[in-house]
C-alpha cells in the first residue's frame, strides 16, 4: 500500500448475500476506490452479532463474503481485507471509546430505533452500541473516508463527534474522517415494490450469486403500470424508472439515452433488455466467486495476512491511546 495515498474503511456484514443494489450502490464503486487509496475492506462479522445467528452459518457467510470481495475485483495484494473479529483492537478500542460516547446521542440512533422495532424479542445492549464499534473501525485506522450510505451517515457523524471529543481532551490522537464522495451509485429499489429500496430479505431482490434463469424471471415478474411506455418518471412509474436506474448504472449511459433506447418497446421487451444486462455484468463474478468458495485455503490465507497488517496499523493507533488516557502499556 502506497504511504502517501488517503485510507479509506469499508466494511460489510456477512447477513446475506449482497444484492444487485449492494453492487450497484457501494461494491462497484470499491473497484474505482482502490486505484486511488490506501483501502481496508473488512468483513465486519462483529456487527452480525447483534442477530442471533446460527454458528455454522455465520462462518460460511463470513466466508462467502471474503470470496466475493476478490471475485469483485478487490485485490489482495494491494488492499488489506480480513475479517474485523481477527484484529482484537476493534473491541477493545470500542470499550474505551464507549466511555467518550453519551447515551443521549446513541439514543438518537434512527438505526437503533429501527431495528430494535424489526427485533423486539432481542434488543441488546450490542444493538445500541454499534456505533461505537463502527466508530472503533474507521478510527483505528486513521482513516481519512469513509463510503456511507444514507442509513450509515449518522454512524460516521457519531465517529467524528467522538474523534473531535476526544481530540480536545487529550490532544490530536484519531483523524476527523471525512464521507467519502465518489461517482454516485445507483439506488436500486425492490422489483416488487419500488417504493422501497432492495433489501436482502426482499423475495423479489437480485442477489448477486442468483441464477440467470432465477434473475430473468425476478425481473419479468417487476411491477411496472398501465402506461405501457419506457420513459422516466419516479414519482408516476416508480417501477419502470427503477428498472432505468438499473440499465443505466450497468451500460454507463444517461437515463436520457437509455429512455430513448426504448422509446416504442413494450415493457416485455424493455425488462428482457435489463434481465440480460444484469445477467452480463454478473456473470464474470459469479465465475470467479464459484472458483474461489472452493478453495478455502486460499481465502483463509488472504484473510490471515490482511489481519496481520490491520493488525500493526490498529496497533499504533490503540497503542497511542493507551498512553493518551493512562492505561500501562508492557
Amino acid at each position: 500500500m502506497e504511504n502517501n495515498k488517503k485510507i479509506i474503511f469499508s466494511g460489510m456484514q456477512p447477513s446475506g448475500t449482497p444484492t444487485l443494489g449492494n453492487y450497484l450502490g457501494a461494491l462497484k464503486n470499491w473497484n474505482i476506490m482502490q486505484k486511488d487509496y490506501r483501502c481496508l475492506f473488512s468483513v465486519v462479522d462483529l456487527h452480525a452479532l447483534t442477530v442471533r445467528r446460527e454458528p455454522k452459518e455465520l462462518r460460511q457467510a463470513s466466508l462467502s463474503l471474503m470470496a466475493l470481495y476478490i471475485a469483485l475485483g478487490l485485490d489482495p495484494s494491494e488492499n488489506i481485507i480480513f475479517y474485523q473479529s481477527q484484529v482484537p483492537q476493534h473491541t477493545q478500542l470500542s470499550w474505551i471509546l464507549n466511555c467518550y460516547a453519551y447515551v443521549g446521542e446513541l439514543n438518537r440512533m434512527t438505526q437503533y430505533k429501527e431495528k430494535s422495532a424489526k427485533h423486539s424479542e432481542n434488543i441488546n445492549s450490542g444493538l445500541f452500541t454499534y456505533p461505537v464499534l463502527m466508530a472503533s473501525d474507521i478510527l483505528l485506522y486513521q482513516t481519512d473516508c469513509v463510503p456511507v450510505g444514507e442509513d450509515q451517515r449518522q454512524h460516521l457523524e457519531i465517529a467524528r463527534d467522538i474523534a473531535i471529543r476526544f481530540n480536545n481532551i487529550y490532544g490530536e490522537t484519531f483523524k476527523v474522517p471525512e464521507s467519502y464522495i465518489g461517482k454516485a451509485g445507483a439506488r436500486v429499489m425492490g422489483l416488487q415494490d419500488p417504493e422501497k429500496k432492495m433489501s436482502k430479505s426482499g423475495d423479489d431482490a437480485i442477489s448477486i450469486l442468483d441464477d440467470p434463469k432465477v434473475i430473468m424471471n425476478k425481473v419479468k415478474r417487476a411491477v411496472t403500470d398501465s402506461d405501457a411506455r419506457v420513459y422516466y418518471d419516479p414519482s408516476n412509474k416508480p417501477g419502470i424508472s427503477n428498472m432505468l436506474n438499473i440499465y443505466s448504472a450497468i451500460t454507463g449511459k444517461s437515463i436520457e439515452e437509455c429512455s430513448e433506447e426504448f422509446a416504442g418497446a413494450g415493457y416485455g421487451d424493455f425488462k428482457k433488455a435489463v434481465g440480460e444486462v444484469i445477467i452480463n455484468e454478473l456473470e464474470p463474478v459469479q465465475k470467479k466467486y464459484n472458483e474461489l468458495i472452493s478453495n478455502k485455503d486460499y481465502l483463509n490465507s488472504i484473510a490471515k495476512e490482511g489481519a496481520e497488517k490491520a493488525q500493526n496499523l490498529a496497533f499504533r493507533t490503540y497503542n497511542k491511546v493507551c498512553k493518551k488516557i493512562g492505561l500501562i502499556q508492557i
